[in-house]
């Protein structure tokens, strides 16, 4: 491309930096997109966990996001916490008026701390209205379960049927990250793509050993919306954003950002 993509990150503030729009932002800049992004709740949360939630008007994040798309001319979005039901409602309703390309949705519901982040009646706005509009979801093991309404799947035979499942919500295609099975050498994801038969791919990459794993959905969503406007098919961005945070978590121990679970290093490829 001879002008840099923009991206849009549809998500919530994290102060820390690690997680939220704030990750969001320097994964899109990391991976040569120019970031927008339109809030959806304010938080207070550290590297230790999160606090307190402030979610913005529904209305608001409406007026949010009318105004810059009725201006900018995004070539893909990200989304990631969206608080509540109306929230959710409201993103569905103008992704519908507007009909952005390249939608990537995080279905984020629980903090790497273990804070609920999504109310239990915004499941069923995320599952029915905003998965099908989707391009790409990408759940980790406990969202997959959360959103099918079953247990997290237990091995690869389960995690290829849940994400195949989760193809009958009317998304495209799902990349069902497999990092919460840690007792793995390899971290291995499964991308089931419905425009291609749901055909399964394995995405494998060495398991990093490091407790600074803050942001890291956030991170490869993020990661993946930037990327995908530069190249020819999802399997090749996906591929690329795993690779980028695999670099990201391996530096992650060169920062000093908190007492908890720190933040993946989102700018290793540059910083000495």
């Amino acid at each position: 491309m001879t002008t840099p993509p923009i991206a849009l990150t549809i998500a919530a503030s994290d102060p820390s930096g690690g997680a939220g729009i704030q990750a969001d932002l320097k994964a899109f800049s990391a991976n040569g997109a120019y970031g927008t992004a339109v809030l959806t709740a304010l938080t207070a949360q550290n590297t230790r966990g999160v606090t307190g939630i402030h979610a913005v008007p529904p209305a608001f994040v409406t007026e949010q996001l009318d105004t810059l798309l009725a201006d900018v001319d995004v070539d893909a979005v990200k989304i990631g916490m969206l608080a509540n039901a109306a929230i959710a409602a409201a993103v569905a309703d103008a992704l519908e008026r507007h009909r952005p390309r390249n939608v990537v949705l995080d279905p984020v519901m629980v903090s790497t701390s273990g804070h609920r982040l999504l109310e239990p009646d915004a499941v069923t706005v995320l599952r029915d209205r905003l998965l099908p509009l989707a391009d790409l979801i990408t759940p980790n093991l406990p969202e997959a379960g959360d959103l099918l309404g079953v247990p997290a799947a237990r091995n690869r035979a389960e995690a290829v049927e849940q994400a195949r499942a989760l193809l009958g919500t009317g998304t495209h295609r799902v990349l069902l990250k497999g990092g919460h099975h840690t007792h793995d050498a390899e971290s291995v994801d499964i991308l089931v793509d419905s425009t291609t038969g749901a055909s399964v791919t394995e995405l494998s990459a060495p398991r990093v050993t490091t407790r600074n794993t803050h942001g890291t959905g956030c991170t490869l969503s993020a990661a993946i919306a930037a990327l995908r406007p530069r190249h020819d098919d999802w399997h090749t961005a996906v591929r690329a954003a795993k690779e980028y945070l695999t670099g990201a978590l391996r530096a992650a121990d060169t920062l000093r950002v908190g007492h908890g679970h720190g933040p993946v290093h989102h700018f290793h490829q540059y910083w000495s």
